[in-house]
């Protein structure tokens, strides 16, 4: 199964939650263990379009742990939530000052933003977030982006093709072939 792979997903109310629970499902399906943490502890979360979500841990509890990625699904409410985090937001810079893998979706991009390293990175993000970033070393539409340990992607229709190659960048390009079968991907 090769090494054990640790992987933090924070989550707030109004998260996406087709791209939080697919990031989630595909990093497990890899045999990555997988830790959902909500920004207020576990208490049960209503996602954006009112699935409720359940987290594993407290965001506190958990933030100072040591995890391989951090990989932050959007969703407005969501990364607002998360852009008010400050030490969410230490845990970015020093991820990213030490070359540690670090993978937003939608409108999180927005958060790696507040952490002050957005001009650094070319990536991408959801549309209607795509102005605010413009100060990105740059900006692309393709749907997924990879500058360095740093994975930016579109949005929820862009959340699979975002999981997978999260797998085959910590996993090997066996492992993601192994979980496409697993989904019957064509």
């Amino acid at each position: 199964m090769g090494p054990h792979i640790r992987v933090l997903v924070p989550l707030a109310p109004g998260v996406e939650e087709m791209e939080a629970v697919t990031v989630i499902d595909v990093l497990r399906r890899a045999g990555f263990e997988v830790v959902a943490a909500g920004v207020d502890g576990t208490e049960p979360i209503r996602a954006s379009n009112g699935v409720v979500l359940v987290p594993d841990a407290s965001l506190a509890d958990v933030l100072e742990e040591p995890f391989d990625l951090l990989a932050i699904p959007g969703g407005i409410p969501n990364t607002e939530r998360l852009r008010a985090t400050e030490p969410l937001l230490a845990v970015i810079r020093q991820r990213f000052e030490h070359g540690h893998w670090v993978a937003a979706i939608c409108a999180a991009p927005r958060v790696l933003d507040a952490a002050g390293i957005v001009q650094k990175i070319e990536l991408t993000s959801h549309p209607v977030v795509a102005e605010s970033l413009g100060h990105a070393r740059a900006y692309r539409e393709d749907a997924v982006v990879v500058d360095g340990k740093v994975v930016t992607s579109r949005g929820a229709g862009t959340a699979l093709p975002w999981a997978l190659e999260l797998v085959e960048l910590l996993a090997g390009q066996e492992r993601r072939r192994a979980v496409e079968k697993m989904l019957a991907l064509p």
